[in-house]
């Protein structure tokens, strides 16, 4: 038996060799390693009809309503692993998403609700995931997106606070021109001072390392940069959101559409790709991006990568080759009823000025989702890429292995409810499955599904545990979540519900969701300060929470909101009063983080203590 898996390792190295590791076989059992190496994947607004394997165990149909979509990589993960298809964000926004996932806690037991800075030294804060996993004796490594505005205070004033470490920054990735598409601050342009500084300039680079810039403030400054932007967003189609009131504007709105002027591989997901085979590939030796310098990796010390790929987030623009191919499909898109829009609650409705898309015209539409797919193909083969050099390097070392895959922080509309991007409690936007790939088949089994609730929470308990963490001590007690090996099994308890709570862009709101229904609601009034006026929601009239209730059995499109009918009260009551006791008054805490992060003062509310217990009868 020994004999055969030396075989599979050596054969395994040949393959990584092929893809750029260069690895030697380690025949001999590793004494030093008995953790597993882990891998954490998470990629960024990423829909879950964008893969064939999850629109299968979901509608029983391999492409999305919409039409064409191409996953063989992820497909395979579901294949090797478990897979957790009722996964959900608790913030449907990338910064309290990501946070909550690296804290292992609810937005209203961390603090953290929208893209707030925030600081480390309040009592209830606990250290991040990599922190712990350092404590139990991993080395940590971050390439590409992390989303996590975390500092530490000194004399009162805000610091950086490295979680990993070694973390790759990927801003200075992208100023550094390695890759294709950045944004920055900038105070000179090609070493000349500018008058002004650019804020949040775009700009493109170029196979040969030429920037492009888009800007009309710096076409203003510097008249031979003239007509740029406009050129730029000729030659790499370049398609922006914008208002139906306002019109289209050149260098301002996110980018729907275009074409990356990087090849496959090259682009900032594919840097990250060739950034973490360059550490595998470094033992113990230092290696250089751009300007940063790595440690390369300790052979001997079990391994924790993240891995924060930003496709399919804007600016969507997949290589030429995938776009082409996508060109050429034709896509179903989404349509917004009058009798819908109707009934959409109004903090949602506000959100529209920033992502409605419904004005757009029907090629813009197309086009729209046309590049989406083809981004969401091309981060699939990246996907593949990655997990197969970081299993070949395991088991050329002997070293155990799990792969732990986040579908996305949070989803994505292509039009659905009449709008774009994200925010919203909508499943579209918050339904994220996860799938677990390890060497121990008998934790993760292969092509295992649950259908069991798991939430965003139970990714830090889920690591740390493969890691060898003992749960059940003090040191983790503040862990909201469950370990998923547990709910992959049967022992874990099982929820009725899932929960969520964002401020960012509609404004305080909160939602519970069932297998049969969901409701929101505005939780608070909008310009409210912290600790202020906690029970609002609990002691407002119902006609003034804004509430939305979908019969998701009978409406799984999300499109009726029947919070208002007579039938539906009492359900949509008995969800409002579950709902606002565990976000509002199960240890619920409010910070003034102040604006950038400075501040530490606290508000707790307990006035339903344990009344999040996973159990809700609607009957």
């Amino acid at each position: 038996m020994k004999a055969k898996y030396v075989v599979l390792t050596i054969i395994g190295a040949i393959l990584l060799g092929a893809m750029g590791f260069n690895v030697k076989v380690d025949t001999n059992t590793n004494e030093k390693q008995q953790k597993p190496n882990i891998l954490w994947i998470v990629t960024d607004d990423h829909r879950y009809d964008a893969v064939r394997a999850f629109n299968k165990i979901l509608h029983n149909r391999e492409m999305s309503e919409l039409g064409y979509v191409e996953s063989p990589s992820i497909d395979k993960l579901t294949e090797m692993g478990t897979t957790f298809i009722n996964t959900y964000c608790h913030s449907a926004v990338c910064a309290p998403s990501r946070s909550a996932m690296h804290l292992g806690r609810y937005p209203w037991h961390s603090g953290v609700y929208q893209f707030e800075y925030y600081n480390n030294t309040p009592e209830h804060f606990k250290p991040t995931l990599p922190e712990q996993m350092a404590s139990e004796g991993y080395q940590t490594f971050h390439v590409g997106k992390l989303g996590v505005r975390l500092k530490t205070l000194e004399n009162g004033k805000t610091k950086a606070h490295q979680i990993y470490q070694n973390d790759i920054s990927f801003k200075k990735m992208h100023k550094e021109g390695l890759t294709d598409w950045g944004k920055d601050w900038f105070r000179s342009i090609d070493g000349e001072k500018l008058e002004r500084p650019l804020q949040s300039a775009e700009f493109l680079v170029e196979p040969d390392g030429t920037f492009l810039y888009a800007s009309l403030d710096l076409e203003a400054q510097r008249p031979k940069y003239k007509g740029m932007t406009e050129a730029m967003n000729k030659k790499y189609d370049i398609f922006r959101h914008y208002n139906d009131k306002k019109g289209k504007h050149p260098d301002k709105g996110m980018i729907l559409s275009g074409v990356s002027p990087q090849p496959a591989g090259k682009n900032r997901d594919g840097q990250y790709n060739i950034v973490l085979k360059d550490y595998l590939n470094n033992k113990n030796e230092k290696f250089t991006v751009g300007s940063q310098t790595v440690k390369g990796i300790d052979p001997d010390k079990p391994l924790f990568v993240h891995l924060g790929y930003n496709f399919p987030h804007t600016p969507v623009l997949p290589p030429a080759d995938y776009r082409a191919r996508f060109q050429k499909k034709n896509y179903k898109v989404p349509v917004l009823t009058k009798e819908e829009l109707k009934l959409i609650p109004k903090q949602i409705k506000g959100f529209f000025n920033h992502g409605g898309s419904d004005h757009f015209t029907d090629e813009e539409k197309q086009k729209m989702i046309q590049d989406y797919y083809a981004f969401c193909a091309y981060g699939d083969a990246l996907v593949g890429e990655a997990v197969d050099g970081f299993i070949t390097y395991s088991e050329s070392k002997n070293q155990p292995w799990t792969v732990v895959y986040v579908h996305g922080d949070h989803g994505w509309k292509l039009n659905e409810h009449g709008a774009v991007s994200k925010c919203t409690p909508w499943d579209i936007d918050s339904h994220n499955p996860i799938v677990i790939v390890s060497s121990d088949k008998k934790k993760f089994p292969a092509g295992k599904v649950v259908d069991n609730y798991a939430e965003f929470v139970d990714i830090a308990p889920t690591i740390l545990a493969d890691g060898g963490a003992n749960l059940k001590s003090e040191k983790y007690a503040y862990l909201d979540g469950m370990d998923m090996a547990n709910i992959a099994n049967g022992t874990a308890p099982v929820r009725d519900y899932i929960i969520g709570e964002s401020h960012a862009a509609t404004g305080p709101r909160a939602y519970i969701r069932t297998k049969e229904y969901v409701f929101s609601m505005q939780i608070r009034p909008r310009k409210t300060k912290k600790g202020e006026n906690i029970k609002w929601a609990i002691n407002a009239p119902y006609e003034n929470i804004d509430a939305s209730l979908y019969h998701t059995t009978k409406d799984p499109k999300e499109i009726n909101n029947v919070a208002f009918k007579k039938a539906y009260r009492k359900i949509a009551n008995k969800m409002r009063d579950k709902l606002t006791s565990i976000v509002l008054g199960d240890d619920r805490v409010e910070i003034d983080w102040e604006k950038w992060g400075t501040g530490t003062k606290t508000f707790h509310s307990n006035f339903a203590p344990g009344a999040h217990d996973y159990k809700l009868n609607l009957k």
